[in-house]
């Protein structure tokens, strides 16, 4: 098989199994109710602990070394500040990214 060809098996295939794998858990979903409360508590917590992963490389490692004094760990916890007291998506997100431009505008951490 060639090069371009395996490459297609692999998207295709890939592609298959995370279907299979989300039709599986929709079809199984209504069953999520027989879950215990604690179960149903730690499933709730997926989506921000996932979020947080993908967020927190980006925020703290933009360029590979781990920055500190730089504007996206400094608007990062001014984001996080907001978050945790308004519980504020729209919030949050004006609020950190307001704070990224004030930063970098002003030099700072650069």
């Amino acid at each position: 098989m060639s090069g371009s060809a395996t490459i297609w098996v692999v998207i295709l295939s890939g592609g298959v199994v995370t279907y299979i794998t989300r039709a599986t858990l929709l079809a199984l979903a209504h069953h999520a109710r027989d879950l215990p409360p604690r179960a149903r508590d730690g499933l709730r917590m997926i989506p921000p602990a996932a979020l947080a992963a993908l967020v927190a490389p980006a925020v703290l490692r933009p360029d590979g070394p781990l920055l500190v004094w730089h504007p996206r760990p400094l608007a990062g916890l001014l984001a996080a500040a907001v978050a945790w007291r308004s519980r504020n998506v729209v919030a949050t997100l004006l609020a950190g990214g307001l704070a990224l431009a004030a930063l970098t505008a002003l030099g700072i951490g650069s």
